[in-house]
Order: C-alpha cells, then structure tokens, then sequence
C-alpha cells in the first residue's frame, strides 16, 4: 500500500553522488527534519524527467525555498553513478539533493514502485512529489499516468 498524508517516511540507506564517489545516507536523516519537497522520477536520462520533470525544479527553486522549504530532494530508482551525471548533464549544484534508491529500497518501503519492464527499465518509481514535515507526509501528489501534471515544481508550488 502506499504512502498517505500523515504516515512518516521510513528510514532506509539510499545514495548521494559526491565528488569523492557515492555518499551513503539515512533518509531518516535527509528526509526527517525541517520541510522538504521531495520528488520522484522513473529515471535519469530519461525524457520526460531529463526535459521537464528535474527542470522544473531548477527553475522554480528559489520560490520553493521562499515558501519556507529547506530542502528540494530527488530520488530514483538508479546507481549513484548514473545520479550524478545527471546531474552533472542538468547542472544542479547544490539546488536539488539526488538520492539513488539503486534497490529500491525506500520506494518499496513507501509503496511507489511501478513495472517499467516494457520500456527495458524493470522496477521503478512512480512519478510523483511529497511535501514533508519534519518526515511526515503533508501533501501527496502521484501521476495518475505517463503524463507530468500533478508532480512538477509549478503544481507543487501552488499547494505551498
């Protein structure tokens, strides 16, 4: 079952590229205090979240941060290698925290898995974003399909 406004993220080892390699974390710890946004995406590399989905992000991070965000996060079910040239390739410094869910740990933890096997991409996430307090889920928001309506940083912004 999925994740509902109310529950609490659960605390699972994930990774961060780093310029000295892949960092490993606790999202207890990056995802358990202050107010984040977090996002999902299906892949790295691939188009939608490559032309769009990370994009929006990038553009709208400083009026994220204005609503009183500490932190924008995104997460996919990829290695930290792969994590961090694209973001390298998207140029996100240090405005968008990437996280490899390389397992897919956390996103089955949270019930957002997906079947991309007809695309060649075996298990992955869901596209969706999650506002959080202090871990705790306060606004839910999953693709009902293919398509970027729901997730992207302008919706998201609007329910701030």
């Amino acid at each position: 079952m999925a994740i509902a406004v109310g529950e609490r993220v659960p605390d699972v080892q994930v990774m961060a590229p780093g310029p000295s390699g892949p960092t490993p974390m606790r999202t207890g710890d990056v995802l358990g205090s202050g107010r984040v946004v977090l996002f999902a995406v299906p892949g790295a590399f691939t188009p939608t979240c490559s032309d769009y989905h990370l994009p929006s992000y990038l553009v709208r991070h400083d009026e994220i941060l204005a609503k009183g965000v500490d932190r924008i996060v995104c997460i996919a079910v990829n290695d930290p290698f792969v994590m961090g040239a694209w973001g390298d390739a998207q140029q996100v410094g240090d405005r968008v925290l990437l996280l490899a869910d390389g397992n897919g740990d956390f996103t089955r933890a949270i019930g957002m898995e997906m079947d991309g096997s007809a695309f060649g991409l075996g298990t992955r996430s869901k596209r969706y974003a999650a506002v959080l307090q202090d871990g705790v889920v306060t606004g839910l928001f999953v693709e009902p399909g293919a398509g970027l309506s729901v997730s992207a940083a302008d919706a998201v912004l609007e329910t701030l």
